[in-house]
């Protein structure tokens, strides 16, 4: 039996496949059109906005940054290692990506705690409102992504060499967008206003 190899390089068949990326653009859509209304409703209200973005905790927002970019690398190194077939190097950064994740929504919980216990819920005023919608949001993608990669994760070691890498790939496209989502938030949410 022989297997079609996906040309990769064919606009057609983007890595992960096309049905993966058009969910990337309509999430990232998503999340540009919520941050361009969040802008514009920051010019009613910009006490309110630069006030609250001064109770946000900028070094808790750099510190996930940091831990979701060093994830995205490792992601990209576990596709890479695949690729090879060094399946034990693609499993030990696909371990520390998931790692990453984890970190993450380990600070996100405790930033989210910190906020409800200081009062600032999602209806405190227009600035909280934001915040919670998008990082909420942004935290449910990270969530699923690391489903996904635990997923692959328990592929790779069941099959080996012969996991799909277009299913590795699909699965990196989405954590390199729950990467990309966090960088545009991060500025916009902890730094602008």
């Amino acid at each position: 039996m022989t297997t079609e190899r996906i040309d990769n390089k064919n606009i057609y068949y983007p890595p992960g496949g096309i049905l993966i990326w058009i969910i990337i653009f309509i999430e990232l859509f998503t999340f540009g059109i919520a941050m361009i209304v969040m802008v514009y409703s920051s010019k009613d209200e910009p006490e309110v906005f630069h006030n609250s973005r001064l109770l946000l905790n900028s070094t808790i927002g750099a510190v996930n940054t940091l831990f979701l970019i060093v994830s995205g690398f490792c992601m990209a190194q576990s596709v890479h290692f695949f690729k090879q077939q060094a399946i034990s190097k693609a499993s030990l950064f696909l371990k520390l990506t998931i790692l990453g994740g984890l970190l993450f929504l380990g600070l996100k919980g405790f930033e989210y705690y910190d906020k409800i216990e200081m009062g600032y819920s999602i209806g405190y005023n227009s600035f909280f409102s934001f915040y919670w919608m998008l990082t909420l949001f942004h935290v449910i993608h990270v969530l699923v992504g690391i489903v996904i990669l635990i997923m692959m994760y328990l592929d790779i070691r069941k099959k080996g060499a012969e996991a799909s890498l277009e299913n590795i790939e699909a699965s990196a496209a989405f954590w390199h967008m729950c990467d990309l989502i966090w960088i545009l938030l991060f500025p916009v949410i902890y730094l602008i206003f």
